[in-house]
């Protein structure tokens, strides 16, 4: 799928700085880097989820815990 992505002139400046460095195109690095955000987005979801899922299973002895 094609796709434009037009960046502030430092943003792309730096990005091809780094791409340079890796010799890697431009392209691959933005593709590394939306890979990583939607890893980490990923993660970020399911520990959100399991901290929601504890806080239902211990919601009572959390509240017995608060009382004291």
């Amino acid at each position: 799928m094609a796709m434009t992505v037009r960046l502030p002139q430092e943003l792309d400046s730096a990005l091809e700085a780094i791409a340079r460095q890796r010799h890697i195109s431009k392209h691959a690095a933005l593709v590394e880097a939306a890979d990583r955000f939607v890893r980490q987005e990923s993660k970020t979801e399911r520990v959100l989820a399991s901290v929601d899922e504890t806080t239902r299973d211990y919601a009572e002895l959390l509240q017995k815990l608060e009382d004291t």
